[in-house]
């Protein structure tokens, strides 16, 4: 059985941007003109500061704005202070992860499962941690360049930073992905500040331009990928093959001779 993605997709596309600076309302501006779907990693500590870490005195998101800038995409946890995780202990893991899903669920009014590891850093006991946490996927920050979804979500690896200088040429690669990938995703993360800082918000808006509009494109959250590929996995097969069952409550898409089929949450379906 070849997987693909709803209502027949072949491919997929995701965003993923870090550190809730105000400069999100413009790139979000950017996303919804051209139908892109993207991922928002939050350190709730830092809503409605000052960013001191540049000489621009940049502003973050303020928390009452929350809702609204970022109503049309997906908010994720990225750590209450932004700290480098890996030299922490267990209980301040669970602090800084916990205590910002609370602050965002809070905001949003929804349930924030996913997160963004803070500069990149996670290992195996961090990730026992978020799993314990109620984390359902995280993202690192050292690219693959390839359309491969990941084996384990809670070791995210995105496919290019947003300032790759091939990113062009990757996104071509993508519009003709080879067919024996299955469930191929393009993943793309990056910092609203830095196009902030350079002031040159072009080359994020040819992209999305290139991009959309695709009839065999998925245009996903961060969250709507792993739901979805994670009820592929989750389906159950009898001993001969022929018969499956979906037990999740999302709806599985699938190859057919003459097109594509689906497995509705709760069918039981005759395969072959």
């Amino acid at each position: 059985m070849d997987f693909i993605y709803p209502n027949g997709k072949k491919q997929a596309l995701t965003f993923s941007f870090d550190d809730n600076q105000d400069f999100d309302i413009r790139l979000i501006e950017i996303f919804d003109k051209y139908g892109m779907k993207c991922t928002f990693n939050l350190n709730s500590g830092t809503l409605g500061g000052t960013a001191d870490q540049n000489s621009d005195g940049n502003i973050y998101i303020k928390p009452e704005e929350v809702k609204e800038v970022y109503k049309n995409h997906e908010v994720a946890v990225h750590g209450v202070e932004h700290k480098y995780i890996a030299n922490l202990t267990d209980p301040m893991i669970v602090n800084e992860f916990m205590e910002d899903r609370k602050a965002l669920e809070a905001l949003t009014g929804k349930l924030v499962q996913g997160a963004a590891y803070a500069f990149g850093s996670h290992n195996e006991r961090i990730m026992n941690i978020l799993r314990i946490v109620g984390i359902k996927y995280s993202r690192g920050v050292e690219d693959t360049k390839n359309f491969f979804p990941p084996q384990d979500f809670l070791d995210w690896c995105p496919t290019c930073h947003q300032a790759d200088p091939k990113i062009t040429e990757i996104g071509e690669r993508f519009l003709n992905c080879p067919g024996y990938i299955e469930l191929p995703l393009m993943y793309v993360w990056g910092h609203s500040y830095e196009f902030g800082r350079s002031k040159d918000w072009s080359g994020i808006e040819k992209f999305c331009e290139m991009m959309s509009g695709k009839d065999f494109i998925w245009y996903a959250t961060n969250m709507e990928i792993y739901e979805y590929i994670n009820a592929t996995r989750s389906l159950e097969f009898s001993a001969d093959g022929t018969k499956v069952y979906n037990p999740t409550l999302i709806e599985v898409f699938y190859k057919t001779g003459d097109g594509f089929s689906s497995i509705k949450p709760g069918e039981t379906k005759i395969v072959k």
